[in-house]
Protein backbone atom coordinates (compact mmCIF):
# COMPACT_ATOMS: atom_id res chain seq x y z
CA UNK A 1 0.00 0.00 0.00
CA UNK A 2 2.38 2.31 0.97
CA UNK A 3 4.72 1.87 -2.47
CA UNK A 4 1.35 2.44 -4.03
CA UNK A 5 1.16 6.04 -2.22
CA UNK A 6 4.56 6.61 -2.85
CA UNK A 7 4.16 5.82 -7.01
CA UNK A 8 0.94 7.94 -6.83
CA UNK A 9 2.70 10.89 -5.27
CA UNK A 10 5.58 10.89 -7.74
CA UNK A 11 3.49 10.61 -10.58
CA UNK A 12 1.28 13.85 -9.50
CA UNK A 13 4.83 15.45 -8.93
CA UNK A 14 5.31 15.06 -12.32
CA UNK A 15 2.11 16.01 -14.00
CA UNK A 16 2.85 19.46 -11.63
CA UNK A 17 6.47 19.62 -13.49
CA UNK A 18 5.15 18.68 -16.76
CA UNK A 19 2.16 21.34 -16.66
CA UNK A 20 4.82 24.08 -15.24
CA UNK A 21 7.71 23.54 -18.07
CA UNK A 22 4.36 23.62 -20.74
CA UNK A 23 3.50 26.96 -18.87
CA UNK A 24 7.46 28.32 -19.16
CA UNK A 25 8.24 27.12 -22.53
CA UNK A 26 6.83 30.29 -24.84
CA UNK A 27 9.51 32.51 -23.12
CA UNK A 28 11.62 31.39 -20.21
CA UNK A 29 12.33 27.79 -21.78
CA UNK A 30 12.66 28.28 -25.44
CA UNK A 31 14.38 31.57 -25.43
CA UNK A 32 17.64 30.27 -25.86
CA UNK A 33 17.06 27.66 -28.27
CA UNK A 34 15.15 29.63 -30.19
CA UNK A 35 18.11 32.05 -30.49
CA UNK A 36 20.19 29.14 -31.20
CA UNK A 37 18.03 28.84 -34.30
CA UNK A 38 18.04 31.83 -35.36
CA UNK A 39 21.96 31.83 -35.50
CA UNK A 40 21.91 28.90 -37.54
CA UNK A 41 19.60 30.34 -39.66
CA UNK A 42 22.02 33.46 -39.81
CA UNK A 43 24.73 31.29 -40.56
CA UNK A 44 23.09 29.56 -43.37
CA UNK A 45 22.32 32.64 -44.83
CA UNK A 46 25.29 33.80 -44.84
CA UNK A 47 27.80 30.95 -45.10
CA UNK A 48 29.98 31.28 -42.03
CA UNK A 49 31.82 28.67 -40.93
CA UNK A 50 34.02 27.84 -37.68
CA UNK A 51 36.96 26.80 -37.13
CA UNK A 52 35.87 24.93 -33.99
CA UNK A 53 33.05 24.30 -31.74
CA UNK A 54 34.87 26.70 -28.89
CA UNK A 55 35.03 29.19 -31.33
CA UNK A 56 31.36 28.53 -32.54
CA UNK A 57 29.84 29.32 -28.96
CA UNK A 58 32.01 32.29 -28.41
CA UNK A 59 30.94 33.87 -32.01
CA UNK A 60 27.19 32.89 -30.83
CA UNK A 61 27.12 34.43 -27.58
CA UNK A 62 28.45 38.14 -29.14
CA UNK A 63 25.80 37.57 -31.75
CA UNK A 64 23.30 36.85 -29.04
CA UNK A 65 24.21 39.81 -27.18
CA UNK A 66 24.08 42.00 -30.55
CA UNK A 67 20.63 40.30 -31.73
CA UNK A 68 19.29 41.43 -28.00
CA UNK A 69 20.64 44.91 -28.69
CA UNK A 70 19.14 45.42 -32.33
CA UNK A 71 15.65 43.74 -31.13
CA UNK A 72 15.24 45.86 -27.79
CA UNK A 73 15.73 49.06 -30.57
CA UNK A 74 13.29 48.17 -32.87
CA UNK A 75 10.94 47.15 -30.22
CA UNK A 76 11.15 50.70 -28.60
CA UNK A 77 10.42 52.78 -31.76
CA UNK A 78 10.20 56.36 -31.37
CA UNK A 79 12.52 56.56 -34.87
CA UNK A 80 13.07 57.29 -38.09
CA UNK A 81 15.31 54.32 -38.77
CA UNK A 82 15.52 50.59 -37.93
CA UNK A 83 18.28 48.30 -37.56
CA UNK A 84 18.62 44.54 -38.82
CA UNK A 85 21.04 41.53 -38.16
CA UNK A 86 23.13 41.96 -40.57
CA UNK A 87 26.18 39.95 -41.79
CA UNK A 88 27.94 41.77 -38.98
CA UNK A 89 26.19 39.95 -36.15
CA UNK A 90 29.13 38.05 -34.75
CA UNK A 91 31.38 40.97 -34.49
CA UNK A 92 32.46 42.62 -31.52
CA UNK A 93 32.28 46.71 -31.42
CA UNK A 94 35.87 46.06 -31.83
CA UNK A 95 36.29 43.73 -34.28
CA UNK A 96 34.42 45.44 -36.73
CA UNK A 97 35.91 49.01 -36.13
CA UNK A 98 39.51 47.60 -36.73
CA UNK A 99 37.86 45.99 -40.03
CA UNK A 100 35.27 47.72 -41.44
CA UNK A 101 36.21 51.27 -41.55
CA UNK A 102 39.91 53.00 -42.39
CA UNK A 103 39.78 56.49 -42.54
CA UNK A 104 43.01 58.21 -41.70
CA UNK A 105 44.13 61.70 -40.69
CA UNK A 106 46.85 62.26 -38.53
CA UNK A 107 45.84 65.42 -35.88
CA UNK A 108 49.20 67.09 -37.05
CA UNK A 109 47.42 67.27 -40.54
CA UNK A 110 45.04 70.28 -41.26
CA UNK A 111 42.70 70.35 -43.79
CA UNK A 112 43.55 72.11 -47.17
CA UNK A 113 42.51 75.00 -48.29
CA UNK A 114 41.44 75.32 -51.75
CA UNK A 115 39.17 77.39 -54.52
CA UNK A 116 35.82 76.22 -53.62
CA UNK A 117 33.91 76.82 -57.48
CA UNK A 118 30.26 76.41 -55.76
CA UNK A 119 30.83 79.21 -53.63
CA UNK A 120 28.79 81.32 -55.62
CA UNK A 121 25.69 78.77 -55.98
CA UNK A 122 22.42 80.24 -55.00
CA UNK A 123 19.91 78.00 -56.12
CA UNK A 124 19.99 74.31 -55.70
CA UNK A 125 17.32 71.67 -56.55
CA UNK A 126 14.88 70.32 -53.54
CA UNK A 127 16.35 67.12 -54.03
CA UNK A 128 19.37 65.63 -56.78
CA UNK A 129 19.99 61.35 -56.41
CA UNK A 130 23.09 61.18 -59.12
CA UNK A 131 22.08 57.49 -58.73
CA UNK A 132 18.96 58.85 -61.09
CA UNK A 133 21.59 60.67 -63.92
CA UNK A 134 23.45 57.38 -63.92
CA UNK A 135 26.22 58.59 -62.32
CA UNK A 136 26.82 56.08 -59.41
CA UNK A 137 28.04 52.72 -60.35
CA UNK A 138 26.91 49.31 -58.42
CA UNK A 139 27.61 49.24 -54.40
CA UNK A 140 30.76 47.81 -53.69
CA UNK A 141 32.01 46.03 -50.73
CA UNK A 142 35.30 46.57 -49.21
CA UNK A 143 35.48 42.82 -47.18
CA UNK A 144 37.88 43.15 -43.99
CA UNK A 145 40.02 45.94 -44.72
CA UNK A 146 40.05 49.30 -43.60
CA UNK A 147 39.78 50.37 -47.42
CA UNK A 148 37.05 53.44 -46.91
CA UNK A 149 39.13 55.68 -48.20
CA UNK A 150 39.53 54.25 -51.92
CA UNK A 151 35.87 53.61 -52.05
CA UNK A 152 34.88 57.29 -51.02
CA UNK A 153 37.69 58.60 -53.45
CA UNK A 154 36.70 56.21 -56.44
CA UNK A 155 33.01 56.61 -56.15
CA UNK A 156 33.63 60.87 -56.24
CA UNK A 157 35.87 60.15 -59.53
CA UNK A 158 33.34 57.76 -61.17
CA UNK A 159 30.68 60.06 -60.55
CA UNK A 160 32.32 63.36 -61.95
CA UNK A 161 33.85 61.35 -65.09
CA UNK A 162 30.10 60.26 -65.94
CA UNK A 163 29.11 64.22 -65.49
CA UNK A 164 31.95 65.19 -67.79
CA UNK A 165 31.95 62.90 -70.35
CA UNK A 166 28.77 60.88 -70.31
CA UNK A 167 30.56 57.52 -69.61
CA UNK A 168 30.15 55.46 -66.38
CA UNK A 169 33.36 53.56 -65.41
CA UNK A 170 33.71 51.50 -62.80
CA UNK A 171 37.31 52.32 -61.54
CA UNK A 172 39.79 50.27 -59.58
CA UNK A 173 40.44 50.67 -55.78
CA UNK A 174 43.01 48.21 -55.75
CA UNK A 175 45.24 50.03 -58.10
CA UNK A 176 45.08 52.86 -55.18
CA UNK A 177 45.52 50.12 -52.75
CA UNK A 178 48.95 48.72 -53.88
CA UNK A 179 50.47 51.79 -55.20
CA UNK A 180 49.33 54.85 -53.70
CA UNK A 181 51.72 54.00 -50.23
CA UNK A 182 54.51 56.62 -49.89
CA UNK A 183 52.38 58.84 -48.04
CA UNK A 184 49.63 58.82 -45.66
CA UNK A 185 47.59 55.92 -47.72
CA UNK A 186 48.57 52.19 -46.78
CA UNK A 187 46.38 50.48 -48.13
CA UNK A 188 44.59 48.00 -45.45
CA UNK A 189 45.65 49.77 -42.73
CA UNK A 190 43.60 53.62 -43.92
CA UNK A 191 44.58 56.37 -45.72
CA UNK A 192 42.51 59.72 -47.08
CA UNK A 193 40.28 60.65 -50.23
CA UNK A 194 42.18 63.80 -51.05
CA UNK A 195 45.76 61.89 -51.00
CA UNK A 196 43.77 59.47 -53.28
CA UNK A 197 43.11 62.45 -55.57
CA UNK A 198 46.74 63.37 -55.30
CA UNK A 199 47.70 60.36 -56.40
CA UNK A 200 45.70 59.74 -59.41
CA UNK A 201 46.71 63.55 -60.78
CA UNK A 202 50.25 62.64 -59.99
CA UNK A 203 49.70 59.54 -61.92
CA UNK A 204 48.00 60.75 -64.82
CA UNK A 205 45.13 58.56 -64.36
CA UNK A 206 43.35 55.57 -62.52
CA UNK A 207 42.90 52.05 -64.38
CA UNK A 208 39.28 50.47 -64.49
CA UNK A 209 38.37 48.02 -62.18
CA UNK A 210 37.99 45.32 -64.76
CA UNK A 211 41.36 45.64 -65.48
CA UNK A 212 42.91 46.05 -61.83
CA UNK A 213 40.68 43.86 -59.98
CA UNK A 214 39.46 44.65 -56.00
CA UNK A 215 41.09 41.88 -53.59
CA UNK A 216 40.79 43.16 -50.56
CA UNK A 217 44.68 42.68 -49.57
CA UNK A 218 47.23 45.25 -50.32
CA UNK A 219 49.99 43.71 -53.11
CA UNK A 220 52.36 44.45 -55.40
CA UNK A 221 51.51 47.27 -57.43
CA UNK A 222 51.73 46.84 -61.12
CA UNK A 223 51.70 48.92 -64.43
CA UNK A 224 48.18 49.60 -66.19
CA UNK A 225 46.72 51.72 -68.64
CA UNK A 226 44.02 54.57 -67.26
CA UNK A 227 40.41 54.70 -67.63
CA UNK A 228 39.82 57.85 -66.22
CA UNK A 229 41.85 61.05 -65.20
CA UNK A 230 41.13 64.45 -63.19
CA UNK A 231 42.61 67.74 -63.23
CA UNK A 232 43.00 68.65 -59.61
CA UNK A 233 40.23 68.52 -56.53
CA UNK A 234 38.75 71.03 -53.76
CA UNK A 235 38.01 70.77 -50.62
CA UNK A 236 34.22 71.99 -49.29
CA UNK A 237 35.08 75.06 -46.46
CA UNK A 238 34.30 72.80 -43.63
CA UNK A 239 31.71 72.33 -41.03
CA UNK A 240 28.70 74.01 -42.74
CA UNK A 241 26.38 72.11 -44.43
CA UNK A 242 25.24 75.04 -46.83
CA UNK A 243 28.44 74.98 -48.21
CA UNK A 244 28.09 70.48 -48.86
CA UNK A 245 24.53 71.22 -50.15
CA UNK A 246 26.11 73.12 -53.37
CA UNK A 247 28.71 70.76 -53.86
CA UNK A 248 26.50 67.73 -53.96
CA UNK A 249 23.89 69.24 -56.26
CA UNK A 250 26.43 69.45 -58.74
CA UNK A 251 28.52 66.20 -57.82
CA UNK A 252 28.79 63.49 -56.05
CA UNK A 253 31.60 64.29 -53.07
CA UNK A 254 33.57 61.81 -50.60
CA UNK A 255 32.95 62.91 -47.00
CA UNK A 256 34.34 61.36 -43.77
CA UNK A 257 31.95 61.08 -40.47
CA UNK A 258 32.10 58.89 -37.24
CA UNK A 259 30.57 55.79 -37.77
CA UNK A 260 31.41 53.89 -34.50
CA UNK A 261 27.68 53.81 -33.06
CA UNK A 262 26.41 50.27 -33.11
CA UNK A 263 23.03 51.92 -34.61
CA UNK A 264 25.50 52.65 -37.72
CA UNK A 265 26.62 49.22 -37.90
CA UNK A 266 23.20 47.59 -38.12
CA UNK A 267 21.21 50.33 -39.84
CA UNK A 268 18.55 48.92 -42.40
CA UNK A 269 16.60 51.88 -43.44
CA UNK A 270 15.13 55.33 -42.61
CA UNK A 271 16.79 58.46 -41.88
CA UNK A 272 19.53 57.85 -39.48
CA UNK A 273 19.72 60.18 -36.48
CA UNK A 274 20.94 58.25 -34.04
CA UNK A 275 24.18 59.25 -31.31
CA UNK A 276 26.94 59.59 -33.01
CA UNK A 277 30.09 61.99 -32.17
CA UNK A 278 32.90 63.98 -34.32
CA UNK A 279 35.66 61.53 -34.04
CA UNK A 280 35.25 60.65 -38.00
CA UNK A 281 36.85 57.32 -39.09
CA UNK A 282 34.97 56.48 -42.30
CA UNK A 283 35.13 57.48 -45.13
CA UNK A 284 32.08 57.66 -47.58
CA UNK A 285 30.24 59.41 -50.73
CA UNK A 286 27.17 61.30 -50.95
CA UNK A 287 25.51 60.90 -53.85
CA UNK A 288 22.40 62.88 -53.63
CA UNK A 289 19.72 64.32 -50.88
CA UNK A 290 16.47 64.74 -50.35
CA UNK A 291 13.38 65.31 -48.22
CA UNK A 292 10.58 63.06 -46.46
CA UNK A 293 7.08 63.21 -46.60
CA UNK A 294 7.57 64.59 -43.06
CA UNK A 295 9.68 66.89 -43.95
CA UNK A 296 12.89 65.36 -42.50
CA UNK A 297 15.93 66.22 -44.65
CA UNK A 298 18.24 63.90 -45.92
CA UNK A 299 21.91 63.20 -47.40
CA UNK A 300 22.00 59.83 -49.49
CA UNK A 301 25.17 58.25 -48.77
CA UNK A 302 26.90 55.64 -50.52
CA UNK A 303 28.86 53.27 -48.16
CA UNK A 304 31.21 50.45 -49.10
CA UNK A 305 29.56 47.17 -46.76
CA UNK A 306 27.99 45.71 -50.07
CA UNK A 307 24.16 45.83 -51.01
CA UNK A 308 23.03 43.92 -48.57
CA UNK A 309 23.89 46.71 -45.68
CA UNK A 310 21.61 49.66 -44.93
CA UNK A 311 19.07 50.48 -48.04
CA UNK A 312 20.34 48.12 -51.41
CA UNK A 313 23.96 49.91 -49.76
CA UNK A 314 23.19 53.11 -48.99
CA UNK A 315 22.35 55.38 -45.78
CA UNK A 316 20.01 58.29 -45.61
CA UNK A 317 21.44 60.26 -43.06
CA UNK A 318 19.58 63.20 -41.44
CA UNK A 319 20.59 66.63 -42.98
CA UNK A 320 20.51 70.15 -41.90
CA UNK A 321 20.97 69.75 -38.03
CA UNK A 322 21.54 72.04 -35.36
CA UNK A 323 25.67 71.15 -34.87
CA UNK A 324 27.44 73.03 -37.44
CA UNK A 325 29.58 69.71 -38.15
CA UNK A 326 26.87 68.24 -39.61
CA UNK A 327 25.01 64.92 -37.94
CA UNK A 328 28.25 62.50 -37.31
CA UNK A 329 30.25 65.29 -38.54
CA UNK A 330 29.70 64.79 -42.05
CA UNK A 331 30.61 68.02 -43.31
CA UNK A 332 33.61 68.38 -41.53
CA UNK A 333 36.04 67.14 -44.23
CA UNK A 334 34.57 66.78 -47.70
CA UNK A 335 36.29 66.75 -50.82
CA UNK A 336 35.64 66.50 -54.90
CA UNK A 337 37.48 65.82 -57.93
CA UNK A 338 37.04 68.14 -60.92
CA UNK A 339 37.72 66.35 -64.26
Amino acid sequence: MGSLCLRQCCFALFLILAIWANQATPHELTESSSMAERYERWLAKYGKLHRSAREKQRRFQIFKRNVEYIDAFNAKGGKTYRLSVNKFADLTDGEFQATHKGYRRPRSKRLEKTPFKYENVTVVPPSMDWRKKGAVTPVKDQGDCESCWAFSAVAAIEGIIKIATGKLISLSEQELMDCDIKGINNGCHGGMMEDAFKFIINKKGISSGANYTYKAIQGQCKKASPAAKIKRYEVVPPNNEKNLLKAVANQPVSVCLDSRSPEFKYYDGGVFHGDCGTDVDHGVTIVGYGITREGIKYWIVKNSWGDDWGEKGYMRIRRDVAAKEGLCAIATDSSYPIA
